[in-house]
């Protein structure tokens, strides 16, 4: 039943892209269209509500945008949006457009934004998770974090080829902004040796007692992969090779984790968290964060989601050490 209050809402991407934004518009506008709802995309984020850049949405603008990676309706992070007359922009732009609630997908930086408008100007919002960091609280996996994995693993699997051929050391740097969870979920699927993540201080002792002890054992090839937000690959590698000798090369996979077609995963929780987000705007429940835990819907307030500290990392460590 439609919310009387309710009768067009906007949708947004923001901050970085990552693969299953477009299948999550695509099952918002379907959604909202479905219940009766006009529905504008709003272009580049926080910045196209200040800027005033809204396209008209319906079922055939999203036709066949599934499988793509990134999002059509671009995304971007906003400086302007941070300040008070930003702000003021955009809530114009929503009243000039007759919007009467937004749904945000994008991660720590987008749910700020919707949480302002939500707490600060009273405007009805709702956050989906869009982020391949998967560092949100409130669901199992954030939108893109599957696909992230299995295109770095992809890519790491490439370069153990040659790292055994040539009978080196590579570090690999994956991204996850200030959160190891990919770099730990990586390094222990792609079989690694070694991880640094922003969580622990780089024990590069250690590490060069591991790879000097494994030398002597016959291990041949070594692959260490690093976090963004905790260790330059190019820095781990030169302090490898002064400490040991050994000579070792970095490979930094950078925004390639970010492309690329989603996963059935990544589609899958992008749909349900879609139209999820609909359902929720016609409840009236607003200020909200959405996720899936244990394959249940997961409500909670914006403020909430914002960060959240994975638990799993000692066990990972247990297991890359056991496995080394």
């Amino acid at each position: 039943m439609k919310n009387s209050k309710i009768n067009k809402i906007g949708v947004l991407c923001s901050g970085g892209d990552g693969p299953g934004m477009n299948a999550a518009v695509r099952a918002v506008v379907r959604a909202a269209c479905f219940n009766g709802l006009k529905v504008e995309g709003v272009m580049r984020g926080y910045q196209g509500l200040i800027d005033n850049d809204l396209i008209d949405m319906g079922p055939r603008s999203v036709s066949n945008i599934i499988s793509r990676g990134g999002t059509i309706l671009k995304t971007a992070r906003s400086k302007d949006f941070r300040t008070q007359e930003g702000q003021a922009k955009a809530m114009a732009t929503l009243k000039k457009h007759k919007i009467d609630g937004l749904v945000v997908i994008g991660g720590d930086g987008s749910y700020l934004g919707a949480s302002t408008l939500y707490e600060k100007w009273r405007f009805p919002t709702i956050g989906i998770p869009g982020t391949i960091d998967n560092d949100l609280f409130g669901t199992d996996q954030t939108i893109g974090c599957h696909t992230a994995i299995n295109t770095a693993l992809d890519a790491i699997d490439k370069v153990r080829d040659t790292a055994q051929s040539m009978e080196r050391v590579f570090v690999i740097e994956v991204m996850g902004n200030r959160s190891g969870y990919m770099a730990m979920e990586v390094a222990l699927a792609a079989g690694a040796e070694d991880v640094i993540v922003p969580e622990f201080k780089p024990n590069y002792k250690q590490l060069c007692d591991n790879i000097q002890a494994g030398n002597k054992k016959g291990k041949i090839s070594w692959i260490i992969i690093t976090a963004e937000g905790g260790a330059k690959a190019d820095v781990v590698a030169q302090t490898i090779t002064n400490m040991t000798g050994v000579e070792t090369r970095s490979v930094v996979l950078g925004h390639v984790m970010r492309g690329g077609t989603p996963c059935g995963a990544d589609r899958l929780l992008s749909t349900r968290l879609g139209v999820a987000a609909v359902e929720e705007m016609l409840k009236g429940n607003f200020g909200v964060a959405l996720g899936v835990i244990r394959d249940k819907l997961n409500v909670i307030p914006l403020a909430q989601a914002r960060k959240r500290d994975n638990d799993i990392y000692q066990e990972r460590l247990r297991l890359i050490e056991m496995l080394r």
